[in-house]
């Protein structure tokens, strides 16, 4: 997962500045380019869950993980037309933020059938940590060597370091799908939650039949609500905090605040797996982000601001979880690449609208108050609907009808 950060907002905006200068672009030109290769490079995540199923996790990771090194080089050395570079856009957020994000979620989902919250919070833990030190180090190379050296480096660390780590380290959990239903049934019983069936087997479910489920709908809806405020109020962020009366330094605080409560909420929410079921956490996680989100157009002074990160922080680590660990325990294994593709391509399409909504808001009523009141109660009706949805459950069926 750390490697797609090339094709991630958060990694593009390391050289966004210097790269405007180079290429003597303007904003809204690079805006709209980046806005139509996030939201075309989503459709990359379905055929990269459907290769997954089909030929396994390890050649099909190691395969977008060249495709991705190859387009970063490529952008690295850009000297050309705005469709050759829309062309190189488009590919590193396909290669990188769609299909080896699938990869990478798919990965843990298929090691890890028993405790499989605890292996995403752990998971998503390592993840915000490897981030913020990447961020680190892919920021000074930019500000010491330059945006098109920077890229480069990338471009050479996944083809000759992530590349062969994953040849030689990646395997296949074979059988683990089938485990023998003791393995699977003893740890159920004695946790009594829900989130993984208690039962002779585990779900199974094909693609078809889970996006048929309102389960899926909200878990996809939970975290695709959750991506595209992320998006969108971590492109305007200063600009949200500024409207409210705060400096530039209460905006860095507030971001190192919700970072580190964030990671709090995914330990706390990867412990509680074990214990609660996936769409109570959901209730939680949604109630608490929605809470946060109508806190942000109130706050007037420091200690409401704080409260605001704490919600957010807290909020946003549990969604994280949920999303990477719900889809193997609620639908088992079988097409699990195909169903947790449908899913990030749900959500790299929210991340994609979420700033255009936000500066359509700005522009329009010259405030972000109206939308976040707006995500508030969107957020707050996900919570509710979760309430009343269980995780679906399926009996043993025979070969015939699985296929």
């Amino acid at each position: 997962m750390l490697a797609t950060l090339p094709g991630r907002t958060q990694g593009l905006g390391l050289v966004t500045e210097p790269l405007l200068t180079d290429l003597h672009l303007d904003r809204i030109t690079y805006a709209n380019l980046n806005l139509w290769a996030t939201l075309l490079g989503a459709l990359a995540c379905f055929p990269a869950g459907w290769a997954i199923d089909r030929f396994g996790l390890r050649w099909v990771t190691m395969l977008i993980t060249i495709l991705l090194g190859v387009a970063v080089w490529r952008l690295s050395a850009f000297s050309g037309t705005i469709a050759l570079l829309f062309a190189l856009l488009f590919a590193t957020r396909a290669f990188g933020q769609s299909a080896l994000s699938v990869c990478s979620i798919t990965t843990v989902g298929k090691w890890f059938n028993r405790r499989i919250g605890m292996a995403m919070g752990v998971y998503s833990v390592l993840l915000s940590v490897f981030f913020a030190v990447a961020f680190i180090a892919v920021g000074y190379s930019v500000r010491m060597n330059g945006w098109r050296t920077a890229w480069l480096q990338i471009a050479l660390a996944l083809a000759f370091v992530v590349a062969p780590i994953l040849l030689f380290l990646l395997r296949e959990p074979k059988g683990r799908a089938e485990q023998s239903p003791s393995a699977d049934a003893a740890p159920d019983k004695q946790r009594g939650t829900g989130n993984m069936p208690v039962g002779p087997t585990p779900p199974n479910f094909t693609f078809v039949e889970a996006v048929r489920t309102p389960a899926f709908w909200l878990f996809a809806g939970a975290a695709a609500s959750f991506n595209l405020v992320s998006s969108g109020l971590g492109l305007f962020n200063e600009a949200v905090l500024a409207e409210r009366g705060f400096n530039q330094q209460s905006f860095h605080f507030f971001l190192a605040v919700t970072t580190l409560l964030s990671l709090i909420g995914q330990f706390a929410c990867g412990w509680l797996t074990a214990r609660c079921t996936f769409p109570t956490l959901t209730l939680a996680a949604l109630a608490l982000y929605a809470a946060g989100l109508a806190g942000i157009p109130l706050v007037h002074t420091y200690w409401q601001l704080w409260l605001v990160a704490i919600l957010l922080g807290i909020a946003g680590g549990m969604i994280i979880v949920i999303f990477f660990s719900v889809w193997s325990a609620a639908f088992g294994q079988r097409q699990l690449g195909r169903i947790q593709g449908a899913a990030q391509m749900l959500t790299v399409l929210a991340s994609g609208l979420g700033p255009v909504l936000f500066a359509k808001c700005a522009e329009i009523y010259h405030s972000y108050a109206p939308l976040l009141f707006v995500l508030s109660g969107t957020v707050l009706l996900l919570a509710i609907v979760a309430k009343s949805i269980r995780l679906p459950n399926q009996q043993p069926r025979t070969s015939n009808e699985l296929v």
